[in-house]
């Protein structure tokens, strides 16, 4: 049994959470855990909208096999369902916005999101899964928003919150429904309670911000007492209040904070209540109002402070060193200074950030001499004196930007390091992030659970796979995950089928027992610590150690050693392709991202990890043009500044080989490969194929009838295997001389076949156009006979070259036509006809084969007369004729 529930006062943004999961999990039963509050029982009363829910009596707690609970992940707010955690197997599916708090469920699928209310959550995945909606539901989530944004006036609102409203409001959401219920005028109950908050306010100024404390006791339980507070607040202009009252026995308090120097969730939850930095609730038991509003002031005093600026955190005066300066002589400077970062200035103003990182690999390689501008940093951000520790932590922990470069006047006045941020985090508690949302806490994206993504995404063949893969590391005690661009393409709902498994351990040993595991095949690499599974239906895992790799020189291949998965993922071309997923089953489904990539795939970007990455390996420049253009993405400002470096430092001529070769060969397998190639051009690597290479006019006019050529055979549907690589590669190479084909085949290590192949079709090709820009008009049979050698990369590069319509139209025929047709009679009918065995046998069918292509011969009874009208035998009795 699948049910969905919400905490124990359900709001507008609960049960329109309600209702949107209802959409994901149509099985599952609706049941509120506890009352709803006066305005949303208005609305189921008023409303013709009609939901199916169910008292939680009705419902058999013990046989709940999975529980979906929106807007709370906390157990003690959702009452009875709660129980329903103890029952063997339970599956919890968990859809939130509200800050993390240690007493949070753990979920098998999380769905957490800092944004402004839980629907926002389920309208950017109605909007990823293209889910419709009905006005009706529209209208609903519409509410949501409105209510738990204070219609988008708390702080907590995001731009996510006003998407998802103008996604609604295409959608049909009705605003004047909104307004009807979320618009509200008070009662005269309810007005003169807010004279009582009025007349009882007290405001206390600390830490020299004022701070209204208000305090009412009531006989009974009034519904609307945030609504009242809310009024309160606006009618006031207060930036901050706390509102106590005494219903009953229960204390209850609502707090409400504009200013991020007052963090009332984290104030409500010492008082075991929650929320947001800007809106809170809490209910006090076992306290009088007295009680309860001392130990509020006492936490006032204890929580509230100053918000840090950035003068107050920056080291200053800076060390940093000019642009002329060499490596070695910067290297001379962090160490002696026992810093990591050094500022690289000119006339006061900071052009880029060198690092010992950066400074030890260059030095490794032998590139000491060259000045810090080749490698420092230059694509990073800067902040005011006057940013706020918010704007701080954004940079330092969200983008993971080590180091701050403090501007005033376009002058560097200081810095300020992670290091700094983490003293003072440290030092100081209640500074810490995961505590205040308005401080733009650390997303928990960055380790979010994808068991959902996975769920939806995958067919039920890959996610058992995976999830076998999980446990069998599980028994041997190692760590799988599946890495690269299977977990990129995953995130951009991109279906990839390449799974990439990482293991921290033994990759061989675990390669071995999952084979045994799944009934497969394991083939072994053991100098590389790697493996591939092949499963019997043919899939194929490819396996590796968790490790390390370094270069002794660079483009040099690398040397790999043991590490673990950070290392592992640090070691990897580009951001984009760095990330990891947990298989192991106490982890299944959560994203490891150590390097903000997920960032990268936002905006789209392809950045290296690290500023030598292009000198270790120049390949990763071919990897990174082709992915950008497949992709859609563009170089990172930095990527593109290191890639230019690693072109101009020739690192291409040091060492070529097939692995150069196999980076080429995926560029011209691309759909379109002429993007990337003209990006070869723009900086300055196709004299890296071959110095004569220039993309011209008419070399680019050449790539592209290839491809037209080659989306023309496509369209043909023929079950012919054409590799277009070798036909871009045949254009790309049309205007250098053979000899430099076979000069490009040996310097790239070009497998002998290919050599073969590359040679006889341009050697052939070149001789063809020749004949057909020479003669427009040729017999079919001619043509056959001009073509027939030529393989289908052969034939599509001609079609690419051939200017004239006629020599085109000549291939299009044979390859439609033309190749397709033959003779009716074969050897064996010669042989029954009286015709003796013999050389004679090809001259008589190639001629009858012209003939019919020429439209001479249709039928078998036309050949058979033409040979004995054009090579009558013999008389049948053995005698000459005379």
């Amino acid at each position: 049994m699948e049910v969905i529930t919400t905490h124990l006062n359900a709001d507008f943004d609960s049960m329109a959470s309600m209702i949107a999961a209802k959409k994901l999990y149509p099985k599952a039963i609706l049941s509120f855990s506890g009352s709803q509050e006066k305005n949303l029982r208005k609305f189921f009363v008023q409303s013709l909208m009609i939901y199916d829910f169910q008292r939680i009596k009705n419902i058999e707690l013990d046989k709940v096999s999975k529980l979906i609970v929106v807007d709370t992940r906390l157990a003690s707010r959702i009452g009875n369902f709660a129980k329903c955690l103890e029952n063997p197997g339970i599956q919890v599916h968990l859809y939130d916005h509200h800050p993390d708090t240690p007493d949070d469920m753990k979920g098998d699928v999380e769905v957490v999101r800092p944004v402004g209310s839980t629907a926002t959550v389920f309208v950017e995945i109605f909007k990823a899964k293209n889910i419709i909606i009905d006005k009706d539901e529209a209208t609903l989530l519409a509410l949501a928003e409105h209510e738990d944004t204070g219609s988008f006036t708390f702080n907590t609102t995001t731009s996510a919150d006003l998407q998802a409203m103008a996604w609604l409001l295409d959608c049909g959401a009705n605003l004047n429904t909104v307004a009807q219920y979320i618009t509200q005028k008070l009662t005269s109950h309810e007005v003169s309670l807010l004279n009582e908050l009025i007349k009882s306010a007290t405001t206390y100024t600390i830490q020299s911000i004022p701070i209204t404390v208000t305090r009412i006791s009531c006989s009974e339980y009034v519904d609307e007492f945030s609504l009242i507070v809310r009024q309160y607040m606006s009618m006031e202009n207060l930036n901050v209040i706390f509102a106590l009252a005494s219903m009953g026995e229960k204390i209850y308090l609502i707090a409400r904070s504009r200013i991020p120097e007052v963090n009332v969730g984290m104030i409500a939850m010492e008082f075991n209540g929650g929320g947001h930095a800007s809106a809170a609730a809490a209910t006090i038991n076992d306290m009088t109002l007295i009680e309860a509003e001392e130990k509020l002031i006492r936490l006032l005093h204890k929580h509230v402070r100053p918000e840090s600026k950035a003068w107050e955190l920056m080291s200053s005066p800076i060390i940093s060193a000019g642009p002329e300066l060499s490596i070695l002589e910067a290297n001379d400077i962090l160490i002696r200074y026992g810093i990591t970062m050094l500022p690289i200035m000119k006339e006061g103003k900071i052009l880029g950030i060198f690092s010992r990182r950066d400074a030890s690999k260059a030095i490794h390689h032998n590139l000491g001499t060259l000045p810090v501008t080749e490698f420092m940093t230059t694509d990073f951000a800067t902040l005011p004196a006057s940013a706020t520790l918010a704007d701080i932590q954004e940079l330092i922990i969200e983008h993971r930007q080590r180091f701050i470069p403090i501007i005033e006047s376009d002058l560097l006045v200081g810095v300020i390091t992670r290091t700094d941020l983490f003293n003072l985090l440290i030092n100081d508690p209640a500074y810490l992030p995961s505590l205040n949302t308005t401080q733009n806490q650390p997303s928990t994206e960055r380790n979010r659970n994808l068991t959902n993504l996975l769920t939806q995404s995958l067919n039920r063949e890959m996610l058992i796979l995976l999830q076998t893969i999980g446990e069998v590391a599980r028994q041997d005690r190692f760590t799988a995950y599946a890495v690269g661009g299977f977990v990129r393409d995953l995130l951009l709902h991109v279906e990839n089928f390449d799974l990439d498994i990482v293991v921290e351990g033994d990759g061989i040993t675990f390669a071995k027992k999952l084979a045994k595991e799944v009934g497969g095949a394991v083939r072994t690499h053991v100098k590389f610590n790697t493996a591939v599974v092949k499963l019997p239906n043919g899939f194929k895992v490819d396996i590796a150690t968790a490790r390390l790799e370094y270069y002794e020189y660079p483009a040099a291949m690398p040397t790999v050693e043991l590490s673990s998965i950070k290392l592992d993922l640090f070691r990897r071309d580009f951001t984009i392709n760095a990330m990891a997923i947990h298989l192991n089953p106490e982890k299944f489904g959560i994203l490891v991202d150590f390097f903000n990539c997920q960032n990268d795939l936002k905006d789209r970007q392809i950045r290296i990890i690290h500023n030598l990455s292009f000198v270790e390996d120049p390949t990763r420049i071919f990897r990174a043009i082709r992915l950008e253009q497949r992709m859609g993405f563009v170089l990172g400002k930095l990527t593109e500044k290191q890639l230019k470096n690693a072109v101009r430092m020739h690192l291409f001529d040091q060492k070529f080989g097939r692995r150069y070769f196999q980076e080429i060969k995926l560029i011209l397998s691309e759909h379109n490969p002429l993007p990337a190639i003209q990006r070869l051009a723009q900086f300055d690597l196709l004299k890296f194929l071959h110095h004569s290479l220039l993309l011209d006019a008419r070399l680019t006019d050449i790539l592209e009838e290839a491809h037209r050529a080659i989306s023309w055979h496509k369209l043909l549907y023929l079950d012919e295997n054409c590799q277009k690589w070798i036909v871009y590669l045949l254009a790309l190479m049309s205007r250098i001389q053979t000899r430099a084909v076979l000069a490009f085949c040996r310097k790239f290590e070009v497998p002998e076949r290919y050599t073969q192949i590359l040679l006889r079709e341009k050697i052939e090709v070149k001789r063809i156009v020749r004949i057909l820009e020479r003669r427009v008009h040729l017999r079919p049979s001619e043509i056959f006979w001009l073509l027939k050698g030529l393989s289908q990369e052969g034939l599509l590069f001609l079609m690419a070259i051939c200017r004239n319509k006629a020599g085109k139209q000549a291939v299009s025929l044979y390859v439609t036509q033309l190749r397709h047709i033959k003779t009716c009679l074969r050897g064996e009918d010669l042989k029954k006809i009286g015709y003796p065995p013999g050389p004679l046998y090809q001259t008589l069918l190639n001629h009858l084969l012209e003939i019919k292509l020429d439209g001479g011969l249709h039928t078998r009874e036309d050949e058979i007369k033409f040979l004995e009208r054009e090579y009558p035998l013999a008389s049948r009795d053995g005698k000459d004729s005379k």
